[in-house]
């Protein structure tokens, strides 16, 4: 059921048999969610934390004039608001871009485990902070980068993390973005989003057909990008 998240953790170190089974019996509690649904809502108080065992997801705001900005991407594997156990109030909210199935974490499960097993909780730590690593290269992206090039490093990114996770095929991955979810994560229109697509296309980078992007040179599309996974923390080494 927590494959994925321990995949996600065992990139980073190695988890005992002990701290698998104690990760095992923190769900208690599963829900499904449908597209377009709020996994968690801004403006909430969250009992728990929510763990994406299968699905896409997306953390966003949303402007006073009803503009969307998406503020990251979400996998298998990720707990998605981890940071709301400390935080408490949520100022974000994090939808479903397809079915999405998670598992329910209670906040008095997460605090027994900063009490009793620091190894987990500095893996849980790690977590958080690559979250925060993510968010400063997509900014980097959105303010630096050419509109193509911060498309570029999103399929990069994704097709690394959902290699972690045993979510690839080859060169390829599913991808199931609309490209108005897509838009809404790189802060441009739709046509420029297409363009910009349809040159990565051309230059035989990459394709996308039914949800479906296939990398046809890494080489090519990671340095067009840009792109080195330091920030992801694949190394695995005591922590």
């Amino acid at each position: 059921m927590i494959e994925s998240l321990l995949l996600n953790l065992q990139s980073h170190d190695v988890v005992t048999q002990a701290e698998k089974d104690l990760l095992r019996s923190l769900v208690k509690r599963e829900k499904h969610f449908s597209v377009d649904e709020d996994l968690v809502s801004e403006g909430s108080r969250p009992m728990f934390s929510t763990l994406l065992l299968d699905g896409f997801a997306a953390r966003y705001k949303i402007l006073d004039d009803g503009r969307r900005q998406i503020t990251s991407l979400h996998i298998a594997g990720d707990f998605v608001d981890l940071h709301a156990f400390p935080l408490k109030i949520m100022d974000h909210g994090i939808v479903a871009l397809t079915p999405c199935h998670v598992a329910l974490v209670e906040h008095d499960d997460l605090k027994r485990i900063t009490e009793t097993s620091p190894h987990l909780t500095r893996l849980f730590w790690l977590d958080t902070l690559i979250d925060g690593a993510i968010h400063r290269e997509w900014i980097v992206a959105m303010g630096r980068k050419s509109k193509k090039a911060h498309i570029a490093q999103l399929l990069c990114e994704l097709f690394v993390r959902l290699q972690v996770v045993l979510r690839t095929d080859g060169q390829s991955f599913h991808f199931p973005l609309t490209q108005v979810e897509l838009a809404d994560v790189v802060g441009i229109s739709v046509v420029h989003l297409n363009k910009s697509i349809q040159s990565l296309r051309k230059e035989r980078l990459l394709t996308w057909t039914n949800h479906t992007v296939t990398i046809l040179d890494w080489d090519r599309l990671a340095q067009f990008a840009e792109f080195d996974p330091l920030y992801l923390n694949l190394s695995v080494e005591p922590r």
